[in-house]
């Protein structure tokens, strides 16, 4: 029964990884670099190797991508190479070895422009129907690679759960006014709210969405923290967020500032997680609330996974201005397609 986890080296795959060894579960880490985590070092646009590493698979975890930090570093052909072609051969070879089922790492950045509201419309209320808009070739890639599980969830029947996570990587945000106006560990609390999941909590929905599949079929949900917001808030966190804040969390504000944080002064769009939980079962355990908590106990409110994990960055080099080079043409590339 073991379990291919695609990206072992990267944030998500490696806490795949030591979930799945805490378990006591036979696992299988493939990268295109090595790592503690990776047990076959390989490219999954390479179809001979992908037909080597699903050998004895039971199930898997596709979390291999080209992110949106490659965007500036890498080309589209780079994009469609990994993120579709990759995702084909997997796709492919895991019906030929008959596997159980098939769980696909997305991402809530494939809703693109429909996350942002007009100005002075409330904030984007964002489920699994919303019809996503594409803003770049992360976005298009995934989409795309997303219709390929649907497809061969339908044709060849094979079980696929779709999980699109909000933000889990810890690296300081590459928008400047949220780097040069918050502290790290500020904004990430704050995002919490609306646009954020613990690593902790994104590896347990795969692990669910690993048993649950072959009921379910075919599946799509988002994979974000659950949010305090209902529908009737939206247009009070667009207007004036901390106020909503301090209504739902009386006191907030004072945790904050003993801390030395604050609140954005204003939300554009909430993830909705209530399928994920409902369908999957899943329970996610660090959300807003716990923040709360742990700033009043004066304890760390990240999951022991993440501190374990860490940070591993997109790229082998590091650059001076946010996690990524925003600009393409003076950008050097760095590392390989994962």
């Amino acid at each position: 029964m073991t379990i291919l986890v695609t990206g072992s080296a990267g944030h998500l795959g490696e806490a795949l990884m030591r979930s799945l060894r805490g378990e006591g579960r036979p696992a299988r880490g493939i990268d295109v670099k090595p790592s503690a985590f990776t047990d076959m070092v390989g490219s999954i646009g390479d179809r001979a190797f992908v037909r080597q590493a699903m050998s004895d698979i039971r199930h898997v975890v596709h979390a291999a991508t080209l992110h949106k930090p490659h965007v500036a570093t890498h080309g589209n052909c780079d994009f469609l190479d990994t993120n579709v072609g990759g995702t084909l051969n997997l796709l492919e070879e895991a019906i030929a070895a008959d596997v159980a089922s098939f769980v696909f790492t997305s991402t809530t950045s494939t809703f693109g422009a429909a996350l942002t509201p007009a100005a002075g419309q409330p904030a984007a209320w964002i489920t699994e129907e919303v019809l996503p808009v594409a803003k770049n070739i992360y976005g298009v890639t995934k989409l795309a690679a997303e219709g390929l599980c649907e497809l061969f969830a339908r044709k060849s029947r094979l079980p696929v759960v779709i999980l699109r996570t909000s933000r889990f990587f810890p690296e300081r945000d590459d928008d400047p006014d949220i780097r040069g106006g918050y502290s790290t560990e500020n904004a990430q609390a704050n995002e919490l709210l609306h646009r954020r999941v613990d690593i902790a909590d994104v590896a347990g929905a795969h692990l669910l969405a690993l048993d649950k599949a072959p009921a379910i079929g075919f599946g799509r949900y988002i994979i974000s923290a659950t949010t305090p917001f209902s529908s009737d808030d939206l247009a009070e966190i667009r207007r004036d967020a901390p106020a909503a804040v301090e209504r739902l969390f009386p006191g907030a504000g004072t945790l904050y500032a003993e801390r030395g944080w604050k609140m954005f002064p204003s939300l554009g769009r909430v993830y909705v997680n209530a399928r994920a939980r409902r369908e999957l079962g899943w329970q996610p355990r660090y959300d807003f609330r716990f923040v709360l908590d742990c700033l009043s106990d004066k304890r760390e409110w990240r999951s022991p996974l993440a501190l374990d994990v860490g940070s591993r960055g997109y790229h082998d080099e590091v650059f001076t201005e946010g996690p990524y080079p925003v600009d393409q043409a003076t950008a050097s590339i760095a590392g390989s397609p994962a």
